[in-house]
């Protein structure tokens, strides 16, 4: 725990990346996408949060993400969104936390593994999580959908849910479908996808 700040988000988290169906990166380590590399974006909707005394609840960030190969060696370029309705100490309250420089886990490895960032951006977040048609938007720059696994031979819908008993990196429990969409054009960072891994899940990350 960082000897300066106490905090804790508990949240709605989106996820899509590049990977195929079963997220190598969470699951082996590496990247299962066709050109190796990990690229991604995460939407997340506090549901209860603060940074020491300051409340953050009910504010919104989209987080967008670009490895050449496994996320854990690094090189990353990165750029962190935040809710318009955040004010100035909420907004540099998030951008601590997710950068790391509060300390607690994942955000303070997330933090190193980047050599490019930009934000925290302000805009007009929009976020819904359902259990397998979550989407994110930020118009013009951001656009998520996901979508459920279909069992080709019923048409049912092909409830996954993945659960780590010891405790994931980003999250313990989730639901698990697939990207009908998920696009960027920001920067330096641009790409769009379909069909690949999604999932979505709530997260408690404590450093309280």
């Amino acid at each position: 725990m960082s000897n300066q700040h106490s905090w804790a988000l508990s949240m709605n988290q989106i996820e899509n990346c590049s990977c195929s169906h079963g997220c190598g990166c969470q699951f082996g380590g590496f990247p299962t996408s066709e050109n190796g590399g990990c690229e991604a974006i995460l939407g997340f909707e506090v549901l209860s949060g603060h940074l020491n005394d300051l409340d953050l609840s009910g504010l919104k960030m989209v987080f967008a993400a670009a490895w050449p190969s496994a996320m854990h060696e690094g090189n990353g370029k990165g750029a962190l969104f935040i809710d318009n309705n955040a004010n100035e100490e909420q907004v540099n309250a998030l951008a601590t936390i997710m950068s790391g420089q509060a300390g607690g886990m994942p955000v303070e490895v997330l933090g190193t593994l980047f050599s490019e960032f930009d934000g925290p951006i302000m805009a007009d977040i929009k976020l819904n999580r359902q259990d397998y048609t979550s989407t994110v938007t930020i118009e013009g720059i951001i656009e998520v959908e996901q979508e459920p696994h279909i069992n080709p031979v019923t048409g049912d819908i092909n409830e996954v849910h993945i659960s780590f008993p010891k405790g994931g990196f980003m999250w313990n429990d989730g639901f698990a479908g697939k990207t009908k969409l998920m696009k960027i054009n920001h920067g330096n960072i641009a790409f769009n996808y379909s069909d690949t891994f999604a999932a979505n899940a709530v997260v408690n990350w404590p450093n309280a």
